[in-house]
């Protein structure tokens, strides 16, 4: 790995939050101020096709990054807000419905988050 590459690694799989590239970027200029954008979308998408990072893509919205560990996300309809929550696992309910293996799932959950639902505009 290169060091720009162990470095987007480490702010994804250390960071709480579910990061754009931009973000990231952000981060990493913190400690490589000469870093470009276009090499963070390189080492980002370098990362994920390893496998070594998962994407989290929603319609309208910048993929975001995440490590890579069983969990689902809670996804805010109105504000794009993505939350972490682990549903019981449905490998081996899939398996058997599918009758063959798979690579993996991806469950995101839409949902009014609460600072939403306590607005009054209803509109989503």
């Amino acid at each position: 790995m290169t060091k720009y590459e162990k470095e987007v690694y480490f702010i994804i799989t250390n960071s709480a939050d579910h990061l754009t590239v931009e973000q990231i970027y952000t981060k990493l200029q913190k400690k490589y101020p000469k870093v470009v954008l276009a090499t963070v979308y390189n080492n980002v998408n370098k990362l994920w096709k390893a496998g070594l990072i998962h994407k989290v893509s929603v319609e309208n919205m910048p993929d975001r990054y995440d490590r890579v560990v069983k969990h689902d996300h809670l996804i805010c309809r109105r504000c794009g807000r993505l939350t972490d929550v682990s549903f019981e696992d449905l490998t081996d309910s899939l398996k058997r419905q599918m009758g063959q293996g798979f690579l993996f799932y991806d469950l995101k959950v839409f949902y009014l988050c609460p600072a939403c639902r306590g607005r009054r505009d209803e509109s989503i």
